[in-house]
C-alpha cells in the first residue's frame, strides 16, 4: 500500500480510478473537474446528469471515457467558509466515500487531486493535512485501493502534500492550520 505525490496532469494518469474534484450537480465546472470532463469527452457530462446530485461529503462513480482510466469517482468536497462549518469533516468524508468506492470497483490504483482547493478555497495546507490523513485512514482499512497517486497541479500543492506525507499523525486537531 502506498501513497506518493506527482506533479502531473490528473487526466494522464493509467490508473484504475481518476478522482474528480466535483460540485453537488456533478457538472464540468472549473479546474481540475473540467479538465476531467474534457479528457473524458462529453458522454461523462451526460453519465454525471443521469446521476444528477451528489451532496457535499459524498461521492459517485461513472466510467471513465476517453480518459486512460476505468472509472471517475466523482467527489464532492466542501466549499471553504473559514472553517467552522464543519468543512475539514466533510472534506475528510468525501475522501473517505471516493476511496471506499474505487475499492468496491475493484480498483487497485487511483489518482487524486487536491479537492476542494481550487475555487471552492480550501486552504492548500490544510486541506492537505485532512486528505493525506483520510486516505491513510482508508487504506488502514484495507477497503481502499492499494496504490494511490495524489494528483498536484502545482508545486506549492506538491509541497503541501509532501509535507503532509512526512508526517506520522497528518492532522491532529481539526482547527489546527
Amino acid at each position: 500500500m502506498s501513497i506518493v505525490t506527482k506533479l502531473v496532469d490528473i487526466t494522464t494518469l493509467p490508473v484504475d480510478a481518476i478522482i474528480n474534484a466535483a460540485n453537488e450537480r456533478l457538472l464540468p465546472g472549473a479546474g481540475v473537474s473540467a479538465a476531467i470532463h474534457a479528457a473524458a469527452g462529453p458522454e461523462l457530462a451526460e453519465a454525471c446528469e443521469r446521476i444528477g446530485f451528489c451532496p457535499t461529503g459524498e461521492a459517485r462513480i461513472t466510467a471513465a471515457f476517453s480518459l486512460p482510466s476505468r472509472f471517475v469517482v466523482h467527489a464532492v468536497g466542501p466549499v471553504w467558509q473559514g472553517g467552522d462549518r464543519g468543512e475539514d469533516e466533510l472534506l475528510a468524508k468525501a475522501v473517505r466515500a471516493a476511496l471506499l468506492l474505487a475499492h468496491m470497483h475493484r480498483a487497485e490504483s487511483a489518482a487524486l487531486p487536491a479537492i476542494a482547493t481550487g475555487i471552492f478555497g480550501f486552504p492548500i495546507d490544510r486541506a492537505a493535512r485532512i486528505i493525506v490523513r483520510a486516505a491513510r485512514e482508508q487504506l488502514a482499512t484495507g477497503q481502499c485501493p492499494p496504490s494511490l497517486i495524489i494528483a498536484c497541479f502545482s508545486d506549492e500543492a506538491r509541497d503541501a502534500f509532501e509535507a503532509a506525507l512526512a508526517t506520522d499523525d497528518a492532522f491532529e486537531e481539526a482547527g489546527a492550520a
